[in-house]
């Protein structure tokens, strides 16, 4: 039996059986953090950048003045 993400599982599973209000009270919540809201900001421009082409960091710093 796998043990690491077990909790997360069980967790993820109950916030999906909540109602969609109780779902966005819940969220508002976790957004009014800070951090939680910084990292999630963060996974999301990631997720939205993975099919982007890369370019050497080389050519980044070039375009960026440095």
């Amino acid at each position: 039996m796998k043990t690491k993400g077990t909790k997360a599982e069980v967790f993820l599973t109950a916030f999906r059986t909540l109602p969609r209000e109780e779902q966005n009270i819940f969220l508002t919540e976790v957004l009014k953090d800070k951090r939680v809201r910084e990292d999630l900001i963060d996974i999301a421009i990631a997720e939205s950048r993975l099919k982007d082409k890369s370019r050497p960091f080389k050519d980044f710093l070039e375009d960026h003045g440095n």
